[in-house]
């Protein structure tokens, strides 16, 4: 059993964990912050990501005593200040970038650090980012004009033939 500390969403939290405890589990667990999804458990799938550091992580792959004194973020900490969803969040319920919404806490933590370090994507980097971000649902389509949107930019026209 090991103690760990850590800020989750702003919030000091500590807890005694097995060495074994992933990331995703204890924050799921212990912290009852069931937004962090657990799909795969092979680090395929993104629907685990969370921000560690200020670096896009799938809790899956991290152990809870390795975010000891680290700062953690979780899709329950993207809201603004007010409770109300932020650009992205909105952008995904605006232009229809869920259907079941398993994929979409990941989508939208990964989509975060994305438009921090590249405030205008392109179509093409949208979709190579979101490689290890797994959506049974949607086709994409509607979450990259989510991603666009939330960075101030429209799909590109398709031109007729």
């Amino acid at each position: 059993m090991a103690d760990v500390t850590m800020t989750v969403n702003g919030e000091e939290v500590s807890g005694t964990v097995e060495g074994r405890t992933l990331l995703v589990d204890y924050l799921r667990g212990p912290l009852r912050l069931t937004g962090t999804h657990v799909g795969c458990d092979t680090s395929q799938c993104g629907a685990c990501v969370v921000h560690v550091n200020g670096a896009a992580v799938k809790a899956c792959t991290m152990f809870a005593v390795e975010a000891e004194g680290c700062e953690v973020t979780t899709i329950e900490g993207m809201a603004n200040a007010d409770g109300s969803l932020n650009t992205i969040q909105q952008a995904f319920q605006d232009h229809h970038g869920l259907q079941c919404g398993f994929c979409t806490p990941g989508m939208v933590m990964s989509v975060a650090k994305l438009l921090e370090d590249n405030p205008k994507p392109s179509e093409h980097e949208i979709r190579e980012y979101l490689e290890g971000n797994i959506c049974r649902c949607t086709g994409y389509h509607n979450i990259v004009k989510a991603v666009l949107a939330a960075s101030g930019q429209q799909m590109p026209a398709i031109a007729a033939e």
